[in-house]
Protein backbone atom coordinates (compact mmCIF):
# COMPACT_ATOMS: atom_id res chain seq x y z
CA UNK A 1 0.00 0.00 0.00
CA UNK A 2 1.60 3.42 -0.66
CA UNK A 3 1.25 6.06 1.77
CA UNK A 4 -1.44 7.91 0.98
CA UNK A 5 -3.51 5.05 1.37
CA UNK A 6 -1.36 3.95 4.69
CA UNK A 7 -2.59 7.84 6.15
CA UNK A 8 -6.38 6.65 5.37
CA UNK A 9 -5.69 3.00 7.23
CA UNK A 10 -3.69 4.93 10.69
CA UNK A 11 -6.75 7.06 11.13
CA UNK A 12 -9.90 6.22 13.23
CA UNK A 13 -12.77 4.57 11.65
CA UNK A 14 -14.58 8.82 11.28
CA UNK A 15 -12.01 9.38 8.85
CA UNK A 16 -12.97 6.60 6.28
CA UNK A 17 -15.41 8.23 3.82
CA UNK A 18 -17.61 5.01 1.60
CA UNK A 19 -15.61 6.20 -1.32
CA UNK A 20 -11.75 5.56 0.67
CA UNK A 21 -13.14 2.11 2.56
CA UNK A 22 -14.70 1.16 -1.32
CA UNK A 23 -10.97 2.18 -2.37
CA UNK A 24 -9.43 0.45 -0.25
CA UNK A 25 -11.23 -2.77 -0.82
CA UNK A 26 -11.09 -2.53 -4.52
CA UNK A 27 -7.07 -2.22 -4.18
CA UNK A 28 -6.10 -4.83 -1.98
CA UNK A 29 -9.14 -7.35 -2.49
CA UNK A 30 -10.32 -7.13 1.22
CA UNK A 31 -13.69 -9.50 1.37
CA UNK A 32 -14.29 -7.88 5.12
CA UNK A 33 -16.50 -5.09 4.03
CA UNK A 34 -19.64 -6.03 5.38
CA UNK A 35 -23.25 -4.55 4.95
CA UNK A 36 -22.65 -2.84 8.14
CA UNK A 37 -19.60 -1.45 7.67
CA UNK A 38 -20.87 -0.26 3.89
CA UNK A 39 -23.78 1.20 6.28
CA UNK A 40 -21.36 2.99 8.81
CA UNK A 41 -18.83 4.20 6.21
CA UNK A 42 -22.21 5.97 3.96
CA UNK A 43 -23.31 7.67 7.13
CA UNK A 44 -19.83 9.17 7.80
CA UNK A 45 -19.35 10.39 4.08
CA UNK A 46 -22.60 12.01 4.08
CA UNK A 47 -21.58 14.02 7.33
CA UNK A 48 -18.35 14.54 6.23
CA UNK A 49 -18.12 14.79 2.35
CA UNK A 50 -19.30 18.29 1.24
CA UNK A 51 -21.47 17.18 -1.87
CA UNK A 52 -21.71 18.39 -5.07
CA UNK A 53 -25.26 20.07 -5.60
CA UNK A 54 -25.73 20.10 -9.88
CA UNK A 55 -25.08 19.17 -13.12
CA UNK A 56 -24.34 20.43 -16.67
CA UNK A 57 -24.53 18.13 -19.53
CA UNK A 58 -22.82 19.21 -22.70
CA UNK A 59 -24.37 16.99 -25.05
CA UNK A 60 -22.32 15.93 -28.06
CA UNK A 61 -25.73 14.64 -30.19
CA UNK A 62 -24.43 12.44 -33.22
CA UNK A 63 -21.35 10.87 -31.34
CA UNK A 64 -18.17 12.57 -31.23
CA UNK A 65 -15.03 10.82 -32.80
CA UNK A 66 -12.75 9.93 -29.92
CA UNK A 67 -9.49 10.18 -32.19
CA UNK A 68 -10.07 13.74 -32.78
CA UNK A 69 -11.45 15.02 -29.56
CA UNK A 70 -10.72 13.23 -26.10
CA UNK A 71 -8.24 10.15 -26.88
CA UNK A 72 -5.90 11.24 -29.95
CA UNK A 73 -3.33 8.60 -31.27
CA UNK A 74 -1.54 10.76 -33.30
CA UNK A 75 1.04 8.91 -35.57
CA UNK A 76 -1.24 5.57 -35.51
CA UNK A 77 -3.18 4.17 -38.45
CA UNK A 78 -5.95 5.21 -36.71
CA UNK A 79 -5.65 8.41 -36.55
CA UNK A 80 -6.09 8.92 -40.60
CA UNK A 81 -4.00 12.14 -40.35
CA UNK A 82 -5.25 12.98 -36.98
CA UNK A 83 -3.09 15.34 -35.04
CA UNK A 84 -3.19 16.20 -31.05
CA UNK A 85 -1.75 18.90 -28.81
CA UNK A 86 -0.64 18.63 -25.44
CA UNK A 87 -2.44 20.10 -22.80
CA UNK A 88 -1.13 21.95 -19.16
CA UNK A 89 -1.28 18.28 -17.70
CA UNK A 90 1.88 16.66 -18.83
CA UNK A 91 1.09 13.66 -20.78
CA UNK A 92 -2.49 14.10 -21.39
CA UNK A 93 -3.33 15.03 -24.88
CA UNK A 94 -6.48 16.46 -26.78
CA UNK A 95 -7.38 16.57 -30.03
CA UNK A 96 -6.44 19.11 -32.62
CA UNK A 97 -8.18 22.30 -32.05
CA UNK A 98 -8.66 22.26 -28.49
CA UNK A 99 -6.43 25.03 -27.43
CA UNK A 100 -8.51 26.72 -24.45
CA UNK A 101 -9.55 23.27 -23.13
CA UNK A 102 -5.94 22.21 -23.11
CA UNK A 103 -5.28 25.19 -20.80
CA UNK A 104 -8.47 24.17 -18.38
CA UNK A 105 -7.15 20.02 -18.32
CA UNK A 106 -6.25 19.92 -14.58
CA UNK A 107 -9.61 21.01 -13.93
CA UNK A 108 -11.03 18.26 -16.00
CA UNK A 109 -10.61 14.88 -16.33
CA UNK A 110 -11.03 11.92 -19.14
CA UNK A 111 -12.90 8.60 -18.96
CA UNK A 112 -11.05 7.40 -22.41
CA UNK A 113 -12.59 3.53 -22.02
CA UNK A 114 -16.48 3.51 -21.92
CA UNK A 115 -18.35 0.81 -23.70
CA UNK A 116 -21.88 0.43 -24.27
CA UNK A 117 -24.02 -2.30 -26.10
CA UNK A 118 -25.99 0.11 -28.01
CA UNK A 119 -25.16 0.96 -31.46
CA UNK A 120 -27.78 2.26 -32.70
CA UNK A 121 -28.38 6.17 -32.47
CA UNK A 122 -31.88 6.25 -30.48
CA UNK A 123 -30.94 3.15 -28.63
CA UNK A 124 -27.47 4.48 -27.31
CA UNK A 125 -29.04 8.05 -26.29
CA UNK A 126 -31.58 6.40 -24.10
CA UNK A 127 -28.85 4.08 -22.75
CA UNK A 128 -25.86 7.16 -21.95
CA UNK A 129 -29.05 9.35 -20.79
CA UNK A 130 -30.71 7.23 -18.21
CA UNK A 131 -28.27 4.54 -17.40
CA UNK A 132 -30.57 1.89 -18.46
CA UNK A 133 -30.88 0.09 -21.98
CA UNK A 134 -34.37 0.45 -23.91
CA UNK A 135 -37.36 -1.42 -22.10
CA UNK A 136 -40.64 -1.81 -23.73
CA UNK A 137 -42.60 -1.99 -20.43
CA UNK A 138 -40.51 1.06 -18.98
CA UNK A 139 -39.57 4.69 -19.27
CA UNK A 140 -36.64 5.07 -17.40
CA UNK A 141 -36.05 9.07 -16.34
CA UNK A 142 -33.28 10.60 -17.59
CA UNK A 143 -30.29 11.91 -14.85
CA UNK A 144 -31.27 15.52 -14.51
CA UNK A 145 -34.97 13.96 -13.95
CA UNK A 146 -33.72 11.54 -11.26
CA UNK A 147 -31.33 14.24 -9.62
CA UNK A 148 -34.43 16.29 -8.88
CA UNK A 149 -36.58 13.53 -7.74
CA UNK A 150 -33.77 12.74 -5.08
CA UNK A 151 -32.12 16.15 -4.30
CA UNK A 152 -35.84 17.95 -3.52
CA UNK A 153 -34.41 19.74 -0.37
CA UNK A 154 -35.66 22.87 1.56
CA UNK A 155 -33.62 24.79 -0.96
CA UNK A 156 -35.21 24.20 -3.88
CA UNK A 157 -38.19 25.25 -2.51
CA UNK A 158 -37.15 29.10 -3.28
CA UNK A 159 -36.18 28.32 -6.82
CA UNK A 160 -39.21 29.44 -8.94
CA UNK A 161 -38.25 27.75 -12.27
CA UNK A 162 -37.50 24.34 -13.92
CA UNK A 163 -34.95 22.96 -11.64
CA UNK A 164 -33.98 20.63 -15.05
CA UNK A 165 -33.46 22.59 -18.26
CA UNK A 166 -32.49 21.68 -21.26
CA UNK A 167 -30.81 24.13 -23.97
CA UNK A 168 -31.13 23.58 -27.63
CA UNK A 169 -33.02 20.01 -26.96
CA UNK A 170 -31.75 17.11 -29.42
CA UNK A 171 -33.50 13.88 -30.05
CA UNK A 172 -34.33 13.18 -27.22
CA UNK A 173 -34.22 15.77 -24.01
CA UNK A 174 -34.33 14.65 -20.41
CA UNK A 175 -37.69 13.05 -20.13
CA UNK A 176 -39.07 11.89 -16.21
CA UNK A 177 -39.93 8.89 -17.40
CA UNK A 178 -41.92 6.36 -14.62
CA UNK A 179 -41.38 9.65 -12.27
CA UNK A 180 -43.98 11.45 -14.24
CA UNK A 181 -44.12 14.11 -16.76
CA UNK A 182 -43.27 16.66 -13.87
CA UNK A 183 -39.38 15.55 -13.56
CA UNK A 184 -39.46 16.18 -17.74
CA UNK A 185 -36.70 18.94 -18.80
CA UNK A 186 -38.22 22.36 -19.43
CA UNK A 187 -36.72 23.15 -23.40
CA UNK A 188 -35.83 26.80 -24.48
CA UNK A 189 -33.77 27.48 -27.64
CA UNK A 190 -31.12 30.04 -27.65
CA UNK A 191 -30.79 31.88 -25.17
CA UNK A 192 -30.24 35.11 -26.65
CA UNK A 193 -33.88 35.30 -27.12
CA UNK A 194 -36.57 35.50 -24.45
CA UNK A 195 -38.21 32.64 -22.89
CA UNK A 196 -41.56 32.54 -25.51
CA UNK A 197 -45.01 31.97 -23.84
CA UNK A 198 -44.34 33.75 -19.88
CA UNK A 199 -45.81 36.92 -20.98
CA UNK A 200 -49.93 36.95 -20.62
CA UNK A 201 -51.42 37.89 -23.82
CA UNK A 202 -54.39 39.42 -22.60
CA UNK A 203 -55.17 41.72 -19.99
CA UNK A 204 -55.19 40.74 -15.86
CA UNK A 205 -59.10 40.13 -15.23
CA UNK A 206 -59.48 37.72 -18.41
CA UNK A 207 -56.24 35.82 -17.65
CA UNK A 208 -57.39 35.30 -14.14
CA UNK A 209 -60.69 33.97 -15.43
CA UNK A 210 -58.89 31.48 -17.67
CA UNK A 211 -57.08 30.53 -15.32
CA UNK A 212 -59.90 29.99 -13.04
CA UNK A 213 -61.61 27.81 -16.30
CA UNK A 214 -58.49 25.71 -16.68
CA UNK A 215 -58.53 24.61 -12.73
CA UNK A 216 -61.93 23.39 -13.59
CA UNK A 217 -61.02 21.50 -16.33
CA UNK A 218 -58.06 20.09 -14.28
CA UNK A 219 -59.94 19.18 -11.53
CA UNK A 220 -62.64 16.87 -13.67
CA UNK A 221 -60.12 15.48 -15.16
CA UNK A 222 -57.97 14.31 -11.85
CA UNK A 223 -61.31 13.03 -10.95
CA UNK A 224 -61.36 9.14 -9.96
CA UNK A 225 -57.63 9.28 -11.02
CA UNK A 226 -56.03 10.29 -7.67
CA UNK A 227 -54.06 6.89 -7.59
CA UNK A 228 -52.88 7.29 -10.82
CA UNK A 229 -48.90 8.58 -10.07
CA UNK A 230 -48.40 9.22 -13.93
CA UNK A 231 -51.36 11.09 -14.37
CA UNK A 232 -50.23 12.90 -11.14
CA UNK A 233 -46.99 13.51 -12.22
CA UNK A 234 -48.38 15.89 -15.33
CA UNK A 235 -51.30 17.10 -14.21
CA UNK A 236 -52.83 19.32 -11.34
CA UNK A 237 -52.68 22.76 -10.01
CA UNK A 238 -49.46 22.18 -8.70
CA UNK A 239 -48.16 22.42 -12.00
CA UNK A 240 -50.10 25.38 -12.92
CA UNK A 241 -49.17 26.79 -10.05
CA UNK A 242 -45.49 26.58 -10.68
CA UNK A 243 -45.92 27.95 -13.76
CA UNK A 244 -47.46 31.21 -12.77
CA UNK A 245 -44.86 31.76 -10.19
CA UNK A 246 -42.17 31.16 -12.78
CA UNK A 247 -43.61 33.83 -15.31
CA UNK A 248 -43.68 36.51 -11.88
CA UNK A 249 -40.28 35.69 -10.99
CA UNK A 250 -37.29 38.02 -11.39
CA UNK A 251 -35.47 34.33 -11.45
CA UNK A 252 -36.39 33.89 -15.34
CA UNK A 253 -33.71 36.27 -16.05
CA UNK A 254 -31.14 33.95 -15.93
CA UNK A 255 -32.39 32.31 -19.25
CA UNK A 256 -31.31 35.57 -20.83
CA UNK A 257 -27.89 36.46 -21.54
CA UNK A 258 -28.22 39.62 -23.95
CA UNK A 259 -28.16 41.69 -21.17
CA UNK A 260 -24.29 40.14 -19.75
CA UNK A 261 -21.73 42.02 -21.48
CA UNK A 262 -20.78 41.30 -25.08
CA UNK A 263 -17.19 40.54 -24.15
CA UNK A 264 -18.32 37.85 -21.93
CA UNK A 265 -20.68 36.47 -23.92
CA UNK A 266 -17.73 36.26 -26.38
CA UNK A 267 -15.59 34.14 -24.32
CA UNK A 268 -17.80 31.16 -24.73
CA UNK A 269 -18.29 32.13 -28.88
CA UNK A 270 -20.96 33.79 -30.67
CA UNK A 271 -22.61 30.54 -31.17
CA UNK A 272 -26.17 29.22 -29.68
CA UNK A 273 -24.47 26.58 -28.14
CA UNK A 274 -21.83 29.23 -26.53
CA UNK A 275 -24.64 31.34 -25.18
CA UNK A 276 -26.22 28.46 -24.17
CA UNK A 277 -23.01 27.51 -21.98
CA UNK A 278 -23.45 30.73 -20.61
CA UNK A 279 -26.69 30.62 -19.64
CA UNK A 280 -26.05 27.01 -18.26
CA UNK A 281 -23.57 28.90 -15.67
CA UNK A 282 -26.69 31.35 -14.78
CA UNK A 283 -28.96 28.92 -14.19
CA UNK A 284 -26.98 26.75 -11.94
CA UNK A 285 -26.24 30.07 -9.88
CA UNK A 286 -29.89 30.76 -9.47
CA UNK A 287 -30.41 27.29 -7.74
CA UNK A 288 -31.32 24.91 -11.20
CA UNK A 289 -30.14 21.59 -10.34
CA UNK A 290 -29.44 20.15 -13.79
CA UNK A 291 -28.63 21.75 -17.03
CA UNK A 292 -28.00 20.26 -20.56
CA UNK A 293 -26.75 21.67 -23.66
CA UNK A 294 -26.79 20.45 -26.93
CA UNK A 295 -24.37 20.59 -30.03
CA UNK A 296 -25.25 18.07 -33.11
CA UNK A 297 -23.65 17.48 -35.80
CA UNK A 298 -21.42 14.84 -34.56
CA UNK A 299 -22.50 12.07 -36.70
CA UNK A 300 -19.67 11.87 -39.45
CA UNK A 301 -20.35 9.14 -41.93
CA UNK A 302 -18.50 11.18 -44.67
CA UNK A 303 -16.14 13.84 -44.28
CA UNK A 304 -14.89 13.02 -40.70
CA UNK A 305 -11.86 15.37 -39.95
CA UNK A 306 -13.70 18.62 -41.28
CA UNK A 307 -16.91 18.18 -39.92
CA UNK A 308 -15.48 17.25 -36.54
CA UNK A 309 -13.14 19.97 -37.14
CA UNK A 310 -16.04 22.25 -37.11
CA UNK A 311 -17.80 21.10 -33.99
CA UNK A 312 -14.79 21.58 -32.22
CA UNK A 313 -14.49 25.11 -33.26
CA UNK A 314 -17.57 25.36 -31.35
CA UNK A 315 -17.01 23.35 -28.74
CA UNK A 316 -13.71 24.49 -27.73
CA UNK A 317 -14.16 28.03 -25.80
CA UNK A 318 -17.55 26.84 -24.97
CA UNK A 319 -16.44 24.02 -22.90
CA UNK A 320 -13.28 26.44 -21.45
CA UNK A 321 -15.36 29.37 -20.84
CA UNK A 322 -17.79 27.36 -18.58
CA UNK A 323 -15.00 25.71 -16.85
CA UNK A 324 -13.51 29.14 -16.13
CA UNK A 325 -16.76 30.51 -15.28
CA UNK A 326 -18.00 28.32 -12.56
CA UNK A 327 -14.12 28.91 -11.51
CA UNK A 328 -15.07 32.60 -10.75
CA UNK A 329 -18.02 32.05 -9.51
CA UNK A 330 -17.17 29.57 -6.81
CA UNK A 331 -19.18 27.20 -8.62
CA UNK A 332 -17.21 24.01 -9.75
CA UNK A 333 -16.64 22.58 -6.42
CA UNK A 334 -20.78 22.27 -6.17
CA UNK A 335 -21.07 21.85 -9.60
CA UNK A 336 -21.01 18.09 -11.90
CA UNK A 337 -19.79 18.87 -15.73
CA UNK A 338 -20.25 15.91 -18.01
CA UNK A 339 -18.96 16.28 -22.16
CA UNK A 340 -20.21 13.90 -24.42
CA UNK A 341 -21.59 12.32 -26.68
CA UNK A 342 -23.91 8.47 -27.02
CA UNK A 343 -20.99 6.91 -28.55
CA UNK A 344 -17.79 6.94 -30.07
CA UNK A 345 -16.51 6.51 -33.94
CA UNK A 346 -14.56 3.54 -35.59
CA UNK A 347 -10.73 3.81 -35.56
CA UNK A 348 -10.66 2.93 -39.14
CA UNK A 349 -11.54 5.65 -41.56
CA UNK A 350 -14.23 4.51 -44.19
CA UNK A 351 -14.03 4.74 -48.27
CA UNK A 352 -15.43 8.52 -48.07
CA UNK A 353 -13.56 9.89 -45.26
CA UNK A 354 -15.88 9.08 -42.35
CA UNK A 355 -16.11 6.97 -39.01
CA UNK A 356 -19.18 5.06 -38.16
CA UNK A 357 -20.56 4.10 -35.27
CA UNK A 358 -18.15 2.61 -32.20
CA UNK A 359 -19.85 1.74 -28.82
CA UNK A 360 -16.74 -0.33 -27.93
CA UNK A 361 -14.07 1.95 -26.10
CA UNK A 362 -15.17 5.76 -26.26
CA UNK A 363 -14.62 9.06 -24.43
CA UNK A 364 -16.39 11.50 -21.83
CA UNK A 365 -15.02 14.69 -20.05
CA UNK A 366 -15.82 15.21 -16.46
CA UNK A 367 -15.18 17.88 -13.99
CA UNK A 368 -16.22 19.55 -10.92
CA UNK A 369 -17.95 18.82 -7.98
CA UNK A 370 -15.12 17.05 -5.99
CA UNK A 371 -13.85 15.00 -9.21
CA UNK A 372 -10.28 15.23 -9.22
CA UNK A 373 -8.65 16.84 -12.61
CA UNK A 374 -5.78 16.32 -14.67
CA UNK A 375 -6.36 12.24 -14.61
CA UNK A 376 -6.85 9.75 -17.49
CA UNK A 377 -9.20 6.69 -16.67
CA UNK A 378 -8.79 3.84 -19.05
CA UNK A 379 -7.17 3.83 -22.40
CA UNK A 380 -7.74 2.35 -25.93
CA UNK A 381 -5.77 0.47 -27.84
CA UNK A 382 -3.68 2.32 -30.42
CA UNK A 383 -3.73 -0.54 -33.12
CA UNK A 384 -7.43 -2.55 -32.36
CA UNK A 385 -7.77 -5.65 -34.48
CA UNK A 386 -10.08 -5.14 -37.39
CA UNK A 387 -11.84 -8.85 -36.98
CA UNK A 388 -12.26 -8.58 -33.34
CA UNK A 389 -16.04 -9.44 -31.94
CA UNK A 390 -17.76 -7.05 -28.96
CA UNK A 391 -16.19 -9.47 -26.06
CA UNK A 392 -12.68 -9.26 -27.56
CA UNK A 393 -13.15 -5.25 -28.30
CA UNK A 394 -13.40 -5.12 -24.54
CA UNK A 395 -10.40 -6.77 -23.83
CA UNK A 396 -8.53 -4.20 -26.22
CA UNK A 397 -9.22 -1.78 -23.57
CA UNK A 398 -7.62 -0.80 -20.45
CA UNK A 399 -9.81 -0.68 -17.07
CA UNK A 400 -13.23 0.19 -19.47
CA UNK A 401 -15.93 1.13 -18.21
CA UNK A 402 -19.87 0.41 -19.00
CA UNK A 403 -21.53 3.79 -19.15
CA UNK A 404 -23.71 3.24 -16.14
CA UNK A 405 -20.52 3.44 -14.12
CA UNK A 406 -20.88 7.37 -14.91
CA UNK A 407 -24.54 7.59 -14.06
CA UNK A 408 -22.96 6.05 -10.05
CA UNK A 409 -20.05 8.62 -10.40
CA UNK A 410 -22.25 11.25 -10.63
CA UNK A 411 -24.89 10.21 -8.22
CA UNK A 412 -22.23 9.55 -5.62
CA UNK A 413 -20.76 12.83 -6.45
CA UNK A 414 -24.31 14.54 -5.61
CA UNK A 415 -24.29 12.33 -2.32
CA UNK A 416 -27.15 10.47 -3.79
CA UNK A 417 -27.64 6.27 -2.56
CA UNK A 418 -27.39 5.02 -6.39
CA UNK A 419 -28.37 1.32 -5.18
CA UNK A 420 -31.89 2.55 -3.59
CA UNK A 421 -34.83 0.98 -5.07
CA UNK A 422 -37.96 3.17 -6.18
CA UNK A 423 -41.15 1.82 -7.06
CA UNK A 424 -42.75 2.38 -10.50
CA UNK A 425 -46.61 3.61 -10.92
CA UNK A 426 -46.85 -0.09 -11.46
CA UNK A 427 -45.44 -1.09 -8.05
CA UNK A 428 -42.07 -2.70 -10.06
CA UNK A 429 -39.45 -2.11 -7.88
CA UNK A 430 -36.34 0.22 -9.95
CA UNK A 431 -32.83 0.61 -8.63
CA UNK A 432 -31.50 3.90 -9.13
CA UNK A 433 -28.30 2.62 -11.05
CA UNK A 434 -26.75 -0.47 -11.78
CA UNK A 435 -23.17 1.14 -11.87
CA UNK A 436 -20.36 1.37 -10.08
CA UNK A 437 -18.93 4.60 -8.91
CA UNK A 438 -15.62 5.35 -10.91
CA UNK A 439 -13.30 5.84 -7.75
CA UNK A 440 -10.46 6.87 -9.93
CA UNK A 441 -11.68 10.25 -10.21
CA UNK A 442 -11.97 11.18 -6.52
Amino acid sequence: MNNHYENHACGSFEHFSRRSILRLAGLSGLSWLTPLATTLARDAESKQTPHAKSVIVLWLEGAPSQLETFDPHPGTEIAAGSIARKTNVDGILLGEGFEQTAEQMDSISLIRALTSKEGDHNRAIYNIKTGFRPDPTLVHPAIGSMICHQLNEEADAKVDIPRHVSILPGQAPGRGGYLGDAYDAFKILDPQNPVPDVKARVEQHRQLKRLDDLRVIDNEFLRGRQNNRVVQGSMGNHNLDAALQMMSSEQIKAFDVSSVPKAERLQFGDTPFGRGCLAAVRLIETGVRCVEVTLDGWDTHANNHELQAGRIDILDPALASLIKELKKRDLLDSTIVVCGGEFGRTPWVNPVGGRDHWPHGFSIAIAGGGIQGGRVVGASSPNPKRDANAEDRIKELQNSHPVEDVHATIYDALGIDYEQELDTPVGRPMQICKGKPIIELF
